[in-house]
């Protein structure tokens, strides 16, 4: 009797120590999550500032942007991509914001992260007025020596709102 509930305990023990021995190893370590965090916040200054190369400058020599236009290969392409962007575009208070527990490990060797989250920030509208936009993003980073670089960024922009008719409209019958 004792031994099975021994055997019993030890099992429950295992069966709830697994599951968060489970998501610490997916999790890189203290000192990588600073640095991807660091590369958010330039990534969000250099969006604030409207600055191309700044933002450029965080992405591997071969990496892909797949913005909402479509896919953007390579470093210079996406410097180029953000110059033309700015051209009619002015954002200000960009924020990026990590779901949950991001970033996560790919694969044994600890060279390789992904994490997904939002993003938002305010623009100019044709008359002046300020113009909210947001959306979601994911992201795979890698690392180059002792640094990180994003070597994909996926990103959208989710539509605004279907305006709704006031409840003193008519339906036209045209």
């Amino acid at each position: 009797m004792k031994t099975r509930l021994v055997v019993t305990l030890a099992g429950l023990a295992i069966s709830f120590a697994l599951p968060t021995f489970a998501q610490q190893k997916d999790a890189p370590d203290a000192q990588t999550t600073q640095k991807i965090l660091a590369i958010a916040k330039a990534y969000e200054e250099g969006e604030s500032k409207n600055d191309p190369a700044a933002i450029a400058a965080l992405f591997t020599e071969d990496a892909i942007f797949v913005a909402n236009t479509g896919p953007v290969n390579g470093r210079q392409a996406i410097q180029n991509w953000y110059t033309e962007l700015y051209k009619g575009w002015h954002p200000k208070n960009f924020m990026i914001k990590f779901d949950g527990d991001a970033p996560h490990l790919i694969g044994t060797d600890g060279n390789t992260l992904w994490a997904t989250g939002e993003w938002s920030e305010t623009g100019q509208g044709k008359t002046g007025e300020p113009t909210p936009v947001k959306g979601y993003w994911g992201i795979i980073y890698t690392r180059q020596g002792d640094d990180w670089k994003i070597r994909m960024l996926t990103s959208n922009v989710t539509p605004p709102p279907a305006a709704t008719p006031s409840p003193t409209t008519t339906p036209s019958n045209k």
